[in-house]
């Protein structure tokens, strides 16, 4: 076995890229250990690689003493000049151990350990040293297997993971495919993989336009900013340095062949390119398209946004359980608020204001009621509760509550039907004729709004719809 040793140092050095010194170092360190395991754990035992005849050399060192008191560390004196005519007592003496192969079961297992050991920290440096400098790089592989939902990615010299919450929702690969992905980790130690991949991270986006586009990789366009939800859809902001050059053009390539390729590579994902603009007014009104923007209002300290877009441009704007904005806002790093130009109107209408005031009503809440002619708190507050549970997600506690607080808010005088209703329970006829005489003004609360009154309401309702 020994006589082949240089041969197969040589081949796994090759195939393995790791340095003969390191294959060299754990044969030795193998070696000893083995032979303190066979011959006992208290001798001085030195291992040599002779390189030139590609054996494994052991030594031992012992004491030359007078009488032999440890056989693992003394040895006598009359042995010890059979060996050197030349040793005095005192003297170590070091001593070629021959039949070395022969060195037990458990020992050469031991031997196997320290081996398979060394070489895996070995390779694990090597690998480190091949794929530090390409951290934050796209690699490509083969699907090699699945492991509990992480897919195990082989890239010639070693296996890379790509982790579950890394893989992109709607399509999986299957094994033998070709896959590319993002190198967003290169650990120097680890039990598992040492390489971590990643197909949902916004660098792999931007790489992949790099890769691309070549204005971007000769540094002409920037990608500003990117903001993904991993196979669905992504912005990515670009910007030039060169008047002359349009950004999103380049993106777009000839007949949308670039960002084709892109979208082909991400399975599908949609993918807008907009402008940046050092401008947060002009930037969102590029990251919202494709909504067309009507006014834009910055508030610089809270880092916010209120946009202001047309009526039937509104759930445009907003997009599909709220992802376009929610894109947008996450490409500018700002908080964006959308709101159409009608209810934009309704907020600079005193009355809508007054509504929205009362605690519980929101913008939603307060539009369905300004749509039903309630268009100020003291209408609001001198409502009945059957005008209000017709509106969704009022019902009569509700109404209630809502008519008190707005009652409450306003000073307007609580209703006093319930009153004048028990009076006429124990009244009736003449008698009940005679209270109403009694009480002037209060009977015409407990009847409907007189023609004239209802008219003179709705007018109310259609000054105040002209007005916004």
């Amino acid at each position: 076995m020994l006589s082949e040793l240089k041969r197969i140092i040589d081949q796994i050095s090759r195939d393995r890229g790791i340095e003969k010194r390191l294959l060299i170092e754990a044969i030795e360190e193998a070696v000893q250990s083995a032979a303190r395991k066979k011959l006992g754990s208290r001798r001085e035992i030195e291992v040599r690689y002779n390189e030139e005849f590609g054996e494994v050399e052991v030594y031992q060192f012992r004491n030359v003493v007078e009488a032999v008191e440890d056989e693992q560390t003394e040895i006598s004196f009359e042995d010890a000049k059979v060996l050197d005519p030349e040793v005095q007592l005192g003297d170590e003496l070091g001593e070629k151990m021959e039949n070395i192969t022969d060195l037990g079961r458990i020992a050469a297992q031991s031997a196997k350990q320290v081996i398979i050991h060394k070489m895996k920290d070995a390779e694990r440096e090597v690998i480190f040293d091949m794929f530090k400098d390409r951290l934050g790089e796209v690699v490509s592989g083969i699907v090699q297997r699945f492991d509990r939902g992480n897919m195990i990615i082989n890239l010639g010299r070693t296996d890379a993971i790509l982790p579950k919450d890394h893989q992109i929702p709607k399509r999986s690969f299957k094994q033998g495919d070709r896959i590319r992905a993002y190198l967003m980790e290169v650990r120097q130690t680890a039990r598992d993989s040492q390489l971590v991949l990643s197909r949902t991270c916004d660098e792999f986006l931007a790489k992949l336009f790099q890769m691309e586009v070549p204005e971007i990789s000769e540094g002409i366009v920037k990608v500003m900013a990117v903001s993904r939800e991993p196979g669905f859809r992504a912005k990515i902001a670009v910007s030039s340095s060169e008047s002359d050059v349009d950004p999103v053009g380049a993106c777009v390539g000839m007949k949308g062949s670039r960002v084709q390729n892109v979208v082909q590579e991400l399975q599908g994902e949609r993918i807008d390119i907009v402008t940046w603009s050092p401008d947060p007014a002009k930037y969102v009104y590029n990251a919202l398209a494709p909504a067309q923007v009507s006014m834009v209002m910055v508030d610089e300290d809270a880092h916010s946004l209120l946009v202001v877009v047309p009526n039937d441009q509104l759930s445009l704007a907003i997009g599909r359980q709220g992802q376009n904005v929610r894109l947008a806002s996450k490409l500018l790093g700002w908080r964006i608020d959308v709101k159409s130009e009608q209810r934009y109107a309704n907020l600079e209408n005193p009355g809508y204001r007054s509504i929205l005031a009362i605690d519980g009503v929101d913008e939603t809440l307060a539009d369905a009621l300004f749509a039903k002619g309630i268009i100020s708190a003291q209408i609001l507050a001198r409502s009945k509760a059957e005008d209000l549970v017709v509106i969704r997600a009022i019902d009569d506690e509700f109404a209630a509550y809502l008519i008190k607080a707005a009652q409450k808010m306003t000073g307007e005088m609580p209703e006093v039907v319930p009153v004048v209703e028990s009076i006429q329970e124990d009244v009736s006829g003449d008698a009940f004729e005679a209270v109403q005489e009694d009480i002037p003004g209060e009977a015409s609360d407990t009847a409907e709004d007189t023609p004239q009154e209802a008219e003179e309401m709705n007018d109310a309702g259609k000054i105040e719809d002209d007005q916004v």
